[in-house]
């Protein structure tokens, strides 16, 4: 994975709320009020040479990591040195992230959103929508499953790589672990796929390769989870909760290693298949 060749990546105009904040509540069975700390998520709002593409709810933490992996992870640009520059700018729950793009991948970009006009009401949102939805991705190459003591204890070990949830609850995680069995960096968001994405953008902006390593993700493991990893190349995921059926499915198709490690039971390998005799 080619390192971006940014221009410059902006501070954010105001310094970041903290992640989390004291809010006051009381019991049912009491009146006396009392303090907790809640996560928090603003509204980024992110365009692309200049024109609007999605607004996201994120944790304010990390957004030029997630800007990078989610323009990974999300398909609008194919690779790293298609993003020149990121500018995020806003303060409060309003924050903005202006990414400058190569023609290229800007031209497929409006081609897709061509594509989409008209549908909003119909529905399913049309077969373009569907067929984006469900994109032809590359086969990876394939790779051996990680050693069994590298998932030993991961369950407790990953809990320093998750400060926010410790301390307040309501986020979900994502890490990644090299080709020794290290862990090496970790992102939270109220989002699994936002955090997922703080991890690519990550490991991209430090020019970390993938090969070797291992995705791991503390929330169930979808289809989106799945073509985020293709995208990015890590051929395999470890996910602290179930698979669903069709994230399955694509992860055998496109070789990527798929491992769930329950809470009370040894890992689960559901790809590759195992192979039975007759």
């Amino acid at each position: 994975m080619n390192a971006p060749r940014f221009v410059g990546v902006a501070s954010i105009t105001a310094p970041p709320p903290d992640a989390s904040q004291p809010y006051t509540y009381h019991e049912l069975s009491s009146l006396a009020p009392t303090s907790t700390v809640l996560a928090e998520e603003v509204a980024l709002a992110i365009a692309y040479n200049g024109i609007s593409q999605a607004v996201m709810m994120v944790s304010p933490t990390d957004l030029d990591d997630f800007v990078v992996g989610f323009s990974l992870g999300s398909g609008i640009v194919a690779s790293a040195d298609e993003i020149y520059d990121v500018q995020l700018s806003g303060s409060g729950s309003a924050r903005h992230a202006d990414v400058q793009i190569a023609s290229r991948a800007f031209w497929d970009l409006k081609q897709q959103r061509r594509q989409m006009a008209g549908t909003s009401g119909c529905g399913l949102c049309g077969v373009e929508a569907v067929e984006q939805a469900l994109p032809n991705l590359a086969v990876l190459p394939g790779a051996p499953l990680p050693p069994a003591e590298w998932l030993t204890g991961l369950r407790e070990r990953i809990n320093d790589f998750q400060p926010l949830g410790q301390h307040c609850g309501a986020v979900h995680a994502a890490l990644f672990m090299n080709d020794r069995g290290e862990l090496l960096l970790g992102r939270e968001d109220i989002g699994r796929h936002n955090a997922l994405d703080k991890v690519i953008g990550a490991l991209t902006r430090q020019n970390i390769p993938v090969t070797g390593g291992l995705a791991i993700v503390t929330s169930r493991c979808s289809l989106e989870l799945i073509q985020k990893v293709l995208r990015a190349g890590i051929q395999t995921l470890i996910s602290l909760s179930s698979p669903t059926g069709l994230a399955l499915q694509w992860a055998r198709r496109h070789n990527l290693n798929l491992i769930h490690l329950p809470k009370h039971s040894a890992p689960r390998v559901y790809s590759p298949a195992m192979e039975t005799s007759r």
